[in-house]
């Protein structure tokens, strides 16, 4: 069969526009979305953390290592990845069933009893505290060592300070402090005018 070139030019216009009509039938009808996978959950037990369920694709791994991403906008693939997205979704956080946003909701503590009691039985004896008061008056800084009697038979008494030497009778002063009150044969009354306190000195024996 002889075709005349006019035929072979609109059977080549009809083949290209087959081609051309198929290829746009094929973009059209075709399926780009991913095959649903179903995820497969990895438990981690704990005993006293919550347990966190984290959905992996099948075939993938949890955890491994980093892949290392472009700099250059040439390295960066900006294709989008419905793996990850499905393992955010369907990631599954099971707590202690406690409401953060509930004041109410905090765990009740227990506090534990005491083994003894901290308190003492029976009465408690009180404790006697001596009355404080004034310190007591210093000592008189004589000595009573003798008696002599004076020509009109008046008795005084000898009296030493330090090194001096002090003869005095009743009613005499020494060191411009002490006042004799009394003399007797073997002791004698002397009164402290600073303190205003009265003592009595015993009659020093070798």
């Amino acid at each position: 069969m002889n075709m005349t070139p006019d035929f072979q030019k609109k059977a080549g216009l009809v083949t290209a526009f087959v081609l051309v009509a198929a290829g746009i039938l094929y973009y059209e009808l075709r399926d780009d979305s991913p095959t649903p996978v179903a995820p497969v959950v990895v438990t981690v037990p704990s005993s006293s953390a919550p347990v966190v369920k984290v959905p992996v694709p099948a075939g993938g791994v949890v955890g491994g290592t980093a892949k290392a991403l472009g700099s250059t906008s040439a390295q960066l693939d900006p294709t989008l990845r419905m793996g990850p997205m499905l393992v955010t979704e369907g990631l599954v956080y099971s707590g202690s069933g406690r409401n953060i946003f509930s004041a109410t909701s905090v765990p009740e503590v227990v506090i534990p009893k005491p083994v003894a009691s901290v308190r003492t039985k029976g009465p408690v004896a009180p404790v006697y505290v001596a009355p404080v008061g004034p310190p007591p008056p210093p000592p008189i800084d004589l000595k009573f060592f003798g008696t002599a009697t004076s020509g009109v038979g008046k008795r005084q008494a000898f009296l030493l300070h330090g090194e001096d030497v002090f003869l005095a009778s009743a009613g005499d002063i020494v060191q411009r402090r002490y006042r004799v009150i009394s003399i007797a044969a073997n002791s004698i009354v002397v009164e402290d005018l600073v303190n205003s306190n009265r003592q009595t000195l015993p009659l020093l024996t070798n």
